[in-house]
């Protein structure tokens, strides 16, 4: 049977058509149908008013650790997928590094299956770099790309070797993906447990300079302009990465890059106290990278924001700080901290947060959707610009509640998140 949704009077933020207006958006098999002034509504049709809320394509978030195989007391595949439509985002890019690595293509058909059956966001698996994520040899690129891999990441595990990561710049162009690295040297990283700085000498905890992520970002660049290969840098976190970003674009270096809610937000002050929740890595840093991070993502140096939803277990982060694992969720707070802290600040505008939640990540991954052009995907994110709430750690869909951004009263969120014409998430009243 064919089911259809219109989406009537909804201001449209499109920023692949350069659309922002009063439109409805009729959605018919699971593809966008038509956008305009006024369509009447279809035999049969659903229809959800709009009027008061924001209509965007559907978010897509590029980075996030689902954790299965292998760490279902974390997070799994069906719990990442609802908590990221209940954020908003209608489609997730799955990192490799779960146990066992997702380095072959049974492992890409796995999440896929898991996936589809989580019925919730759409799940696209990324395949490791290298076999096992060890760094020594190429994993099966082809094979993992052929069975429905969107790209290639040792995310966690920086990819040391540029011999080999020359080698997977090369080889991927025939496949036409991007190849996704974590920028960190780890000789200069050393035992950091977080910025180095004042903060870090105060607290007494070693700290890692911005160079152990500058020289990586340079000899990546530097192998992309070699290679002509396609290269994401990840979770850019310094004013040196910024401008080593931007300068290469300008010489037409094949390269994307993405910023996370925390380096926009937090400075490495969030440490105070030794919170385990304030530690990730790249670790916060000074508020004049934060600062230039911003002004990447504004200008688009920075294509992409991406949560990086690194789920752990209470228990892990209960540990001393030097011991803890990094990373914190974000699928759940990253629209309302975009809206709240970004918008709400004047420091981007609606349209500049939308483009980088939607058009920018689907480009850089070469993910179908990202705009509401007829005959694209049905993925549709409806937001409630006015919306006052309270981020609240024990109500995350998410199976681990690892936030540094409980209690933050938020204004903005979505309240409807369609994907291929089916509403996933409707919020509660």
């Amino acid at each position: 049977m064919n089911s259809r949704l219109l989406i009537r009077g909804g201001r449209v933020v499109d920023p692949s058509q350069s659309i922002d207006a009063l439109r409805d958006v009729l959605v018919a098999d699971g593809v966008v149908a038509e956008m305009g002034e006024r369509i009447e509504l279809p035999e049969g049709a659903r229809e959800i008013d709009a009027k008061g809320l924001v209509v965007t394509p559907g978010l897509l978030d590029v980075h996030v650790h689902l954790r299965e195989p292998g760490g279902e007391h974390k997070e799994t595949i069906a719990s990442g997928a609802r908590a990221a439509a209940a954020g908003g985002f209608t489609a997730v890019c799955a990192m490799p590094n779960t146990d066992p690595v997702v380095d072959a293509p049974a492992g890409v058909g796995f999440v896929l299956a898991q996936g589809a059956a989580a019925r919730a966001a759409r799940v696209y698996p990324l395949g490791a770099i290298s076999v096992g994520q060890k760094g020594q040899g190429l994993a099966a690129i082809g094979e993992m790309v052929a069975a429905g891999a969107v790209g290639i990441t040792d995310d966690g595990n920086p990819v040391m070797d540029s011999g080999l990561m020359r080698k997977a710049l090369e080889y991927a162009q025939a496949f036409d993906i991007p190849v996704a690295d974590h920028p960190e040297d780890l000789g200069l990283s050393g035992v950091g447990v977080m910025n180095e700085g004042l903060t870090a000498t105060r607290l007494g905890l070693h700290g890692k300079p911005n160079a152990s992520e500058d020289v990586h970002v340079i000899r990546d660049l530097l192998l992309a302009a070699l290679t002509g290969g396609r290269i994401h840098l990840q979770h850019i976190s310094t004013a040196f990465g910024v401008g080593a970003i931007r300068r290469a674009k300008a010489r037409g270096v094949h390269v994307t890059a993405e910023a996370s809610p925390h380096h926009l937000i937090l400075t490495d002050e969030r440490v105070e106290g030794f919170d385990t929740d304030a530690k990730m890595n790249p670790p916060l840093r000074s508020a004049e990278d934060r600062d230039a991070v911003r002004e990447g993502l504004a200008d688009g140096t920075l294509d992409v924001f991406a949560t990086d939803h690194a789920p752990h277990h209470y228990d892990e982060k209960e540990r001393a700080f030097a011991d803890a694992p990094n990373g914190i969720v974000g699928l759940e707070t990253a629209l309302g901290l975009g809206l709240t802290q970004l918008v709400g600040e004047g420091l981007i505008d609606l349209p500049t947060l939308i483009q980088r939640m939607s058009v920018g990540p689907a480009e850089a991954f070469g993910l179908p959707g990202g705009t509401l052009t007829p005959g694209s995907p049905g993925d549709v994110t409806i937001i409630d610009l006015e919306e006052a709430w309270t981020v609240d750690r024990h109500a995350f869909l998410s199976k681990s509640r690892n936030t540094p951004f409980d209690g933050w009263p938020l204004k903005g969120r979505a309240v409807y998140t369609i994907v291929g014409g089916v509403i996933v998430w409707q919020a509660a009243g």
